[in-house]
């Protein structure tokens, strides 16, 4: 299971994520910090990553394109990221099992 983090994301979750076990790289890493949606879109489709975003237009892709990547949709208020790491280390689990069972659009609230 592979990761891309969107840009309104700090680079530290992927970092964070890669910790957890898995693949994952911020758009930064991948010289796409100014990408557009479709772009970033394709690229999950292309390399089989899962997005990482807070952005609700790719849980609106998500739900219109079945052939599209899955998309972990992170519905959180701004916060610094020791707190998101906070919210997301119980959330985590479950949302590694949703992914795994194949859901296409995972959304995490804390």
């Amino acid at each position: 299971m592979q990761f891309v983090v969107d840009a309104q994301l700090p680079p530290a979750l992927a970092r964070w994520i890669t910790c957890q076990g898995y693949d994952a790289l911020h758009l930064i890493d991948l010289g796409m910090l100014g990408a557009k949606d479709q772009e970033i879109w394709a690229l999950g489709r292309h390399e089989g990553s899962i997005i990482v975003s807070k952005d609700s237009d790719f849980a609106a892709l998500s739900l219109s394109d079945n052939q599209g990547p899955p998309v972990l949709w992170l519905r959180l208020a701004n916060c610094r990221t020791p707190e998101l790491i906070r919210i997301l280390t119980p959330l985590w689990p479950l949302a590694i099992d949703r992914l795994t069972d194949g859901e296409k659009l995972v959304e995490l609230r804390g």
